[in-house]
């Protein structure tokens, strides 16, 4: 089933503004909060829904790479539910809950939504850990299949036999409540609790071989299926598989991966166009040949007619990249260079000396033989 669109999740339109979509995701937030709509399932996934769409829309960079490919560009093979997916699927409430403290001002997750009653008290912390950034190196030909790629990453998980305990200074909250005597009043603010550093927990017992946070750093391997198509500069994620955080109600960061694109020794791409220069000897050129070139999906046999003209450009339709929006296939384009000798023999210099004044060795392009500029054209078109 189709993913709904964000912009459509949350009411805008795709010119929205930063603040029209802060706006748009306010409503809706009001409009299912789970303590509004109390045992209402519709409700809280349209909830989880517009915490997802504002989640990319809000950030710039995950906007534009929204709208330049659409879901696509966050859901991966591994996408959907879960934990291991790419993107912003997956999310849980205490997610949705920290992105409050932007939208209704408050101090994030701590205090949950408030204001309906019943949810607005205390909520138990949650840690996110550090996110890990690798690359990816793909060829041509594994962006065209897409491709599933295993890679050893050291990251920090808990170590086993670590165990942790309520923070007693703030119980759990990960916060302290601070009063300041103003010349307005009294004012009460929100602070992170310097005893467990907002994490709600503090160990209670640690292993000689963990860090003071309880945490060890083992190497792991983590298999990322990346979809066809892909760009270069591109960043996909892996929920789950960054780094750990301590304690027991904690999150694991995300492995976020950038793709890089190893350069062809013969073929160039261009968005979902690949380029290829093949080289016909004169005689083949006059005479007509058949030729077999290697495309990213295999070997095709392909005609070359007689008089062909150095510069003609052949293209076979959707022998190209697929498009990572899911708009189709491009195109394989072939571009004909007659090789002219660099030295004759007597006996061949004799030849082409006498077909120099030949009538058929003139030059006589006809409107069907288009200039330079016009083949570029139609390349982009």
């Amino acid at each position: 089933m189709a993913k709904q669109d964000f912009y459509e999740i949350l009411g805008l339109s795709k010119s929205a503004t930063q603040a029209e979509i802060k706006k748009g995701y306010r409503k809706m937030a009001i409009k299912y909060h789970p303590d509004k709509n109390p045992d209402d399932t519709a409700a809280e996934e349209n909830f989880k829904k517009a915490a997802e769409a504002y989640e990319i829309l809000s950030d710039d960079n995950k906007k534009a790479r929204y709208d330049q490919y659409g879901h696509a560009g966050f859901d991966g093979p591994q996408g959907g539910g879960g934990g291991g997916g790419f993107g912003g699927g997956g999310m849980n409430m205490d997610d949705i809950f920290s992105q409050f403290g932007d939208i209704f001002g408050g101090g994030g997750g701590g205090g949950g939504f408030g204001g309906f009653g019943g949810g607005g008290g205390q909520r138990q912390a949650r840690v996110k850990g550090s996110n890990m950034r690798i690359r990816v190196k793909l060829t041509l030909e594994e962006i065209a299949k897409g491709v599933e790629k295993n890679v050893k990453v050291r990251r920090k998980v808990q170590a086993d036999g670590v165990s942790y305990k309520t923070c007693t200074t703030c119980n759990g909250s990960g916060q302290q409540m601070r009063v300041t005597n103003t010349i307005l009043g009294r004012m009460q603010t929100a602070t992170t609790c310097g005893t467990c550093s907002g994490a709600g927990e503090i160990i209670s017992n640690k292993p000689n071989d963990a860090d003071a946070q309880g945490l060890i750093t083992r190497e792991e391997t983590v298999s990322i299926n990346i979809p066809a198509g892909v760009t270069e500069g591109v960043q996909l994620k892996v929920g789950g598989k960054g780094n750990d955080a301590p304690g027991k109600n904690s999150i694991s960061g995300d492995l976020l991966v950038l793709i890089e694109e190893i350069p062809h020794e013969t073929l160039k791409r261009e968005g979902t166009n690949i380029h290829y220069d093949l080289y016909v000897n004169f005689s083949e050129a006059v005479l007509g040949t058949s030729k077999e070139v290697d495309t990213v999906s295999g070997k095709v046999k392909i005609k070359i007619d007689g008089g062909t003209q150095s510069g003609k450009i052949l293209r076979l339709k959707g022998k190209g990249l697929p498009s990572i929006e899911r708009y189709g296939t491009g195109d394989f384009l072939i571009h004909i260079n007659v090789w002219t000798p660099k030295e004759l023999n007597k006996e061949q210099r004799q030849f082409f000396e006498k077909m120099s004044d030949n009538e058929n060795f003139k030059p006589a392009p006809n409107m069907s033989d288009k200039s330079f500029f016009e083949k570029v054209k139609d390349m982009f078109s």
